[in-house]
């Protein structure tokens, strides 16, 4: 029986997750994984050209779209925006069901080799959740916004695997104070806008910025995030 790429690819997953905390993303669990499905060793290749560095991509986004679902299934409406937030990487976190794959990928994608994988996947879901919670931004701010989550996101993932709290309390306490940072310095960058004097200081650089506009989405590029239809 055939079965899609996308099947081919699930099976593959979940049959390397039994080997990484073993053996890591590495070819060994990559050929466990064809073994164990019996998936034909063409097919394993064409649908993952890397092997089980694919397989730890296809990982990291399955998490993204977890977190998806949960966002757009909860109630979220009474909630500060810096609230919500919190609670799209809390629920992107808690989409993990096994913390040492999240740890292996972690030390993979900190190779030099595979960095800009790294890199692309946390830039992407910091795109995906200021999209799910309606960033309309189109200026320097659309790359400000997830380069800065993209930073909370990764110190918080790094806090989260050492951390043995009960129920993770420690972690969510660390978010709440990186976020927390955060809004210092948009309440900074507000009182600079309502300052005359720093206002005409900064007129140049803010000339140049404001004609700094978001990337037009379109899909197959190479570029960090999630691209989809460009916004009216």
């Amino acid at each position: 029986m055939t079965v899609s790429y996308e099947t081919a690819k699930s099976q593959l997953l979940e049959a390397a997750l039994l080997h990484v905390p073993f053996d890591g993303w590495s070819e060994a669990t990559f050929k466990a994984a064809i073994r164990e499905t019996a998936t034909a060793p063409a097919v394993a290749r064409a649908v993952c050209p890397r092997g089980a560095i694919d397989l730890a991509i296809a990982f990291h986004h399955r998490g993204d779209e977890a977190m998806l679902e949960r966002l757009n299934s909860e109630d979220m409406s009474e909630m500060k925006f810096r609230e919500k937030i919190a609670a799209a990487v809390r629920f992107r976190l808690e989409a993990v069901s096994d913390k040492e794959a999240v740890r292996r990928g972690t030390t993979l994608f900190a190779l030099p080799i595979y960095a800009a994988d790294g890199a692309k996947l946390i830039w992407g879901t910091a795109d995906k959740i200021w999209d799910a919670l309606g960033d309309t931004s189109d200026d320097v701010n659309w790359y400000t916004k997830r380069a800065t989550l993209g930073g909370v996101y990764s110190a918080t993932v790094l806090y989260w695997l050492g951390d043995d709290s009960p129920e993770a309390t420690a972690t969510w306490e660390f978010l709440d104070r990186r976020i927390e940072d955060v809004m210092q310095i948009e309440k900074l960058k507000a009182r600079v806008r309502q300052s005359p004097a720093l206002t005409r200081l900064m007129t140049g650089p803010n000339w140049i910025l404001s004609h700094i506009k978001a990337p037009a989405r379109m899909p197959n590029m190479d570029l960090p995030g999630s691209w989809t239809t460009p916004r009216k």
